[in-house]
């Protein structure tokens, strides 16, 4: 559990908001898009993601 919030913490990434999202979503998400979990690209994605819903 250290080690995931660690690396959460040195990718600039909220270690509670990410292993909440990565908990309620890792049940339904597909096995092989598991890398868009980790903290550098989840990060990725929720940035696209908000820059997207500004717009």
């Amino acid at each position: 559990m250290y080690s995931l919030i660690v690396s959460a913490k040195m990718n600039d990434v909220d270690p509670q908001a990410w292993l909440a999202d990565v908990l309620a979503r890792i049940a339904t998400h597909p096995v092989h898009r598991l890398d868009e979990l980790l903290p550098w690209n989840w990060k990725t994605a929720r940035q696209q993601g908000l820059a997207t819903q500004a717009a």
